[in-house]
């Protein structure tokens, strides 16, 4: 290995080792939440799987947005020009808190009609609106946090992110424990106490990042800015890339939506089963999305700097390390697979369902590393969100989804077949996103040279 590609590596990690132990953090919570809540029963593991799918969608929407603030202001970072990444940070947060404020009062006021539209089942809706009414707060909360995160993320402070946002996995994953089961003090709440503690946690999160901004450890932004536009420039550009991130991200995070739809009308089995498979590929995933993050920062600010051979070769270096990681994360999951058959607790025929849909995740994890690092790091990097936008509405809604529901509601195919169809998705789109990839339209610098 030379030493500028030794160098890559550094950097890369120096940025990914962070990020990853954050998304496996994070990961953690959801872990953490079905293990404590399958004590109770599977009906709880089941209803809390489904309320969960409304973070999910909220996650979509601030990702998005901090995928537009990581677009411009990676490339103005890496320009140097520190006064327009802070103007981004504010017309990011603008939009953040807005959204976060809509999740919050739609899950306290109509959790049973969100519930209603996952499952029939009266139990699981009762019990999911329970922990939707309780965890609402934590929308608006996690927005700011999430928005921050990803700014230290760009500005040399992702060390930070990773020890904010893992001290308050830590609190959310002690608070389960305490309000779940009613441990020392505390009365016992089952599964309204994981949405209290998931609640507490964003608040720790929120408190730190606070304490960070009086103490000059990351930047901060005009809050004149969060409801006047300043730079209508910016804005436009702002809006130019991240329109298509978030229709991206509403029209995968929908279809991925959709397979829980699917799995919660085959029965609370299927849900249990899927929800734990999907649990343990998020957490295996980790890796693989840090990295993409990462990329993405990194060559973002070799084209702000007008380095756009070198970011050409990193692209290249970077597609082929995905997929050695994909393939290594692969095989970690397979040989997890005992292990986690072992200690879960669910009927025989969830048992069963979960041994398969385990092998089903370690080979859909080498798709999913190549895609992100593709679609998530690279075409970002260099503005081109289009794409990535097209490639996944289009596999998606025209492909995966109707596959899924005919095999589900119409051809009644055996719940594992559906599980299967559902899976197909990164392997669909991935000639057209390496053909796209191959012909560099993502190389360019789209940073201007004057800001207001």
């Amino acid at each position: 290995m030379n030493s500028d590609k030794k160098q890559l590596f550094r950097q890369l990690f120096k940025i990914v080792t962070p990020i990853a132990f954050q998304y496996l953090m994070s990961s953690l919570v959801t872990a953490s939440d079905a293990f404590m809540l399958g004590f109770l029963d599977q009906d709880s593991l089941a209803a809390a799987s489904l309320a969960g799918q409304i973070a999910f969608v909220f996650s979509l929407f601030f990702g998005a947005f901090v995928f537009g603030l990581t677009v411009l202001a990676a490339q103005y970072w890496g320009k140097g020009d520190v006064a327009t990444v802070r103007k981004v940070l504010a017309i990011t947060m603008r939009y953040t808190l807005f959204v976060g404020l809509l999740f919050t009062l739609a899950t306290f006021f109509i959790p049973e009609k969100i519930m209603y539209f996952f499952t029939k089942d009266p139990v699981l809706i009762a019990d999911g609106a329970r922990y939707l009414q309780t965890v609402a707060l934590s929308y608006i909360l996690g927005g700011f946090s999430q928005v921050y995160f990803g700014i230290m993320k760009i500005c040399d402070k992702a060390s930070l992110s990773s020890l904010i946002g893992s001290l308050a996995v830590v609190v959310n994953i002690i608070l389960n424990a305490c309000f779940i089961f009613g441990l020392g003090p505390f009365t016992k709440m089952g599964i309204a106490g994981a949405a209290l503690a998931t609640v507490l946690a964003r608040v720790f999160e929120c408190l730190f990042v606070l304490v960070m901004i009086l103490m000059k450890k990351c930047i901060s932004f005009s809050i004149k800015e969060l409801f006047i536009t300043l730079d209508k420039t910016l804005v436009k550009d702002y809006w130019k890339y991240t329109l298509p991130l978030l229709i991206n991200q509403l029209g995968w995070g929908g279809g991925v939506t959709m397979y829980s739809v699917i799995m919660g009308h085959l029965g609370s089995d299927a849900t249990a089963a899927n929800s734990i498979a999907s649990i343990v590929r998020s957490m295996i995933a980790s890796l693989c999305w840090g990295i993409a993050s990462g990329v993405g920062i990194i060559i973002g600010g070799m084209l702000g700097r007008n380095e756009l051979d070198k970011a050409k070769k990193a692209g290249g270096i970077f597609v082929r390390f995905s997929i050695l990681i994909g393939a290594g994360s692969g095989i970690v999951i397979l040989i997890l697979t005992p292990f986690i058959l072992k200690v879960v607790t669910l009927t025989p025929q969830a048992h069963e369902y979960l041994k398969y849909m385990m092998f089903m995740a370690a080979y859909y994890i080498i798709g999913n590393s190549l895609n992100s690092t593709i679609i998530s790091g690279i075409f970002p990097a260099g503005g081109d969100t289009r794409f990535g936008m097209i490639c996944d509405v289009i596999t998606l809604w025209c492909v995966v989804v109707p596959l899924g529901m005919l095999s589900a509601f119409i051809l009644k195919l055996p719940v594992l077949v559906t599980a299967f169809i559902l899976t197909l998705d990164e392997f669909v789109k991935l000639p057209a996103v390496y053909h796209h990839y191959m012909k560099y339209g993502w190389v360019k610098n789209i940073t201007r040279e004057k800001q207001s």
